[in-house]
């Protein structure tokens, strides 16, 4: 949704009013925006295409970067628009940029970093199960 929002912008009657600078800022955003659209989504592509070849591995790395940088290019992309919308509308940019930008990246970044580091101290990481463990479980459990 968001951007598409940033896609239609150029379209309204006051887009032509932006300062050089509120431009170069909603370029960036809009070039964040859609760049972390085309990261989130790949992975899925990935798994569709292939499935049942047994590239797990290659699939679950290659996602979770391509995931890792879409999160950060929407991290980016949202406080820009922040941003932008702050200054056209309130002329007020730095406080509620910089929250926003606290606050995305706390709770996107922050927050599971510490998690990881609590659930590893803790000793709580549990293995994976083998991908055949589950049918196992089925079969075991229709007999009965």
């Amino acid at each position: 949704m968001l951007t598409g929002f940033l896609l239609i912008l150029p379209f309204q009657s006051r887009f032509h009013e932006l300062s050089p600078i509120q431009t170069t800022v909603y370029l960036v955003t809009v070039a964040c925006a859609v760049g972390a659209t085309g990261c989130l989504i790949a992975p899925v592509s990935m798994h569709r295409i292939l499935f049942r070849l047994h590239a797990r591995r290659l699939l679950v790395g290659v996602g979770h970067r391509l995931v890792q940088v879409g999160l950060s290019l929407l991290a980016v992309a949202t406080v820009g628009v922040v941003l932008l919308v702050f200054d056209v509308v309130g002329g007020v940019v730095a406080p509620p940029v910089a929250g926003a930008a606290a606050l995305l990246f706390g709770l996107w970044f922050g927050l599971p970093l510490w998690l990881r580091r609590h659930v590893r101290a803790a000793g709580l990481r549990t293995p994976l199960p083998h991908p055949d463990a589950a049918r196992s479980v089925s079969v075991s459990v229709s007999r009965r």
